[in-house]
């Protein structure tokens, strides 16, 4: 009865992995209650790794090729099972093919802003995101950490965690760089290639090689990239008096259209940046652009600007510090302000 049944048991005679797409990393040979034919063929083809795995155990580990499984090509498992070197009966064994395929085009980025210290704004919140390559290396350490004793094992379950770490390291690389955010954006490929060298350990102890990595882009949420464009802008207009200046020659012809609008927006401006007298004589030739010129007969004097109160002079003190929280305005420049008004108090 015994012999029967060994006649009637099928045998497999060739293992291979023809993969029938590019996610799959490992994937288990269906062996079933089959038994591997002694002399049988494995064909492991390029970009592919297989491995033997006696009750648990890793035995031997082949690269591309095709191999005749005898005792000689099968020295470890041929140890663990205690063969003899004559053996040549069926046996039993697990075997796992692991794709060696490089994986590209890989995303990554900030889910939520990380927070940083930054010389020129302070503390900041900053997004970044880029792309990253890997591939398989070490079949050995990829099954006993990652994919076990799976059927199949997909990228897809493993990238998560991979991103994961990588916006993990984002603050440090970030923090430890000192480079302020402004210019960040040239230094984009110092940043991927100082990431890389923090993961590639990681990498490592899941049998992976991580081959690239880019940060392909670094920015602002945009409520404060709105506020970096609105000082950028004062900068360009050569500092927060100037801006205000041509702020206020903006603002005069649709002040003078309303009732009161010139003398407000002279005695507000004026308190706030010391500007007073150039926004009255603005306002003058706006209301009377055919005004003979100082001096000349029948000449209207100039209107003067009242001295701002005590409590005017306080409120503009607050909304300069308000502008400095925001970004907007130094602390060298709200200093020098600040002494000016009240200097006036006096």
């Amino acid at each position: 009865m015994a012999l029967m049944d060994f006649i009637k048991k099928q045998f497999i005679d060739i293992i291979q992995w023809t993969e029938d797409d590019g996610d799959t990393m490992a994937w288990r040979f269906p062996m079933a209650e089959l038994e591997i034919q002694n002399g049988a063929s494995l064909t492991v083809r390029e970009s592919q790794m297989a491995v033997f795995v006696n009750e648990g155990q890793i035995a031997d580990i082949f690269g591309p090729g095709m191999y005749k499984l005898t005792t000689q090509t099968l020295p470890v498992l041929t140890y663990l099972k205690n063969w003899d070197k004559l053996f040549e009966s069926p046996f039993k064994s697990d075997v796992y093919f692991f794709s060696t395929r490089q994986k590209i085009d890989r995303k990554w980025g900030t889910p939520n802003p990380v927070t940083i210290r930054d010389k020129d704004f302070g503390m900041v919140r900053l997004r970044a995101f880029g792309i990253y390559a890997f591939h398989l290396t070490d079949p050995k350490a990829f099954h006993t950490t990652l994919s076990g004793t799976l059927e199949s094992y997909g990228s897809e379950q493993l990238e998560g965690q991979l991103r994961n770490t990588i916006v993990g390291h984002i603050a440090d690389i970030f923090g430890e760089s000192g480079v302020p955010f402004i210019d960040m954006a040239g230094n984009q490929e110092e940043f991927g290639r100082a990431l890389k060298a923090k993961l590639d350990p990681m990498f490592q102890t899941y049998g992976l090689s991580l081959d690239s990595l880019n940060v392909q882009n670094i920015s602002l949420p945009e409520e404060l990239q709105a506020m970096l464009d609105k000082r950028i802008g004062v900068n360009m207009m050569g500092g927060m008096q100037a801006y205000t200046q041509f702020q206020t020659a903006e603002a005069i012809p649709l002040a003078a259209q309303n009732e009161g609008g010139l003398a407000g927006l002279g005695a507000g401006v004026g308190v706030g940046f010391g500007v007073g007298q150039q926004v009255a004589a603005s306002m003058a030739q706006a209301l009377n652009p055919a005004a003979a010129p100082a001096g000349a007969p029948g000449a209207v004097a100039p209107a003067t600007t009242p001295a701002p109160s005590a409590d005017e002079i306080v409120a503009t003190i607050e909304k300069l510090h308000a502008l400095v929280g925001k970004g907007m305005l130094t602390q060298a420049e709200f200093d020098a302000k600040k002494a000016e008004l009240l200097k006036k108090l006096g």
